[in-house]
């Protein structure tokens, strides 16, 4: 078997890359079979030498391999017919601008595996880079609101080196008696939250955060019926929730009257309903001053985020009555930080943590069999053709009708 560490070849640059130079070394000592070429790349945050001084060969041509492993989608003419896949194809969603993509796939007769589907039995996600753009979100959150109200002038996460650097920052700074609400308890969420752990910000329950005042910042967890109700007015209950979406309406207003902050963190399916609405900022009451929003769904459950923001600008202003952005330092304006590539602004620290992941859940499962499954339920085509669990995509990817592989 060869693998190939492909370059991302997108733009943007995506300095990522799933193994890094001494997880390489790791998986080469549990698999000694198993040969590995990297390919060349002035991009990748590990340098050429860096895998050369490890040992590994780094060339222009991986032609010869047989899985090529990557981060962000591979366009088009760059993919090579009859091999194996592995990167974030951003399709399983309909998304269009990979449409292209994905018929080249089919075109080529392609084996295309998705890090976004590799899923247990219970299809619970085992990998990716959430974890780092909680991490991330929650220091531009914090970064925000010290550039919008000179309290403070922290540096971009990109030029600092990692994790532990963006806490020795934030830990430099103090903070007025703010409230802090966080929503979600996925991987995103708790990275959210390691953020605020680190910088010592006391955790308050979501009654208290409601009804209570502080002398000093504070920070409430929302899980998801503390911010959603019933329609009908009965109790309800997260798996009814998440049974009948439909049948619920938030109720973060409450939240977003008592919120200087806010870090979305959640996940939000197509049936449930918005979370910050345009109502609920147009409310004389509402306090939110700024919005992380972590998860960035524009035009999805938090109204404010109208647009995705980048890494070289991560903030805008949103004025709630005409419903439109503004400049970040207007006076009227809240502050929103909507970068839909958080990660990216910690290459090493989100390479070095994927790469544990893919080594642990899916390394193992070429060659023990697939005997858990793995590599069946994240393959969305073999050879071309549509597996049965992506079968819903056959109209986006070709008119034509291809065979369903069962």
């Amino acid at each position: 078997m060869k693998i190939a560490i492909i370059r991302e070849r997108k733009s943007p640059p995506d300095r990522r890359v799933v193994f890094a130079p001494a997880a390489l070394l790791l998986l080469k000592q549990r698999f000694p079979s198993v040969e590995i070429k990297v390919e060349s790349s002035d991009v990748r945050f590990f340098t050429d030498d860096e895998y050369r001084n490890a040992g590994f060969e780094v060339t222009q041509d991986v032609s010869d391999c047989d899985i090529f492993i990557g981060v962000k989608e591979v366009p088009a003419d760059a993919l090579i017919p009859n091999k194996k896949y592995f990167f974030f194809s951003h399709t399983i969603k309909k998304q269009p601008h990979n449409q292209k993509m994905m018929q080249a796939i089919i075109d080529k007769e392609i084996d295309l595996y998705d890090h976004e589907t590799v899923v247990d039995a219970n299809f619970r996600r085992l990998i990716g880079f959430g974890r780092y753009a909680g991490i991330v979100g929650a220091y531009n959150g914090i970064r925000a609101f010290g550039l919008k109200y000179e309290l403070f002038a922290l540096p971009k996460a990109e030029v600092l080196e990692g994790k532990e650097a963006l806490i020795e920052r934030l830990r430099r700074i103090t903070l007025p008696p703010i409230k802090i609400v966080l929503t979600g308890h996925g991987k995103v969420a708790m990275g959210a939250k390691e953020i605020l752990e680190a910088m010592k910000i006391k955790e308050v329950t979501p009654a208290a955060f409601l009804d209570k005042t502080y002398t000093e910042p504070v920070f409430s967890q929302l899980d998801t019926l503390d911010y959603n109700r019933r329609l009908d007015g009965n109790e309800g209950a997260t798996i009814d929730f998440y049974k009948y979406p439909q049948q619920y309406t938030s109720d973060f207003g409450k939240f977003a009257n008592a919120t200087d902050v806010f870090m979305a963190g959640h996940y939000h399916a197509a049936e449930s309903p918005s979370i910050l609405t345009r109502e609920m900022l147009k409310d004389p009451k509402c306090r939110i001053k700024i919005v992380a929003d972590i998860s960035c769904d524009v035009d999805g459950p938090i109204a404010c985020t109208v647009r995705p923001s980048t890494i070289a600008e991560p903030l805008y202003g949103y004025l709630p009555f005409p419903h439109e952005e503004a400049d970040f330092h207007h006076p009227g304006a809240i502050g929103v930080m909507a970068v839909d590539n958080l990660p990216c602004e910690l290459p090493k620290d989100a390479s070095e943590g994927f790469g544990e992941m893919f080594l642990e859940y899916v390394i193992p499962a070429f060659f023990n069999g697939d005997k858990d499954g793995i590599l069946d339920r994240a393959m969305i085509t073999r050879a071309g053709r549509l597996t049965d669990r992506f079968r819903y995509l056959e109209g986006y990817v070709h008119e034509k009708k291809f065979e369903i592989v069962p």
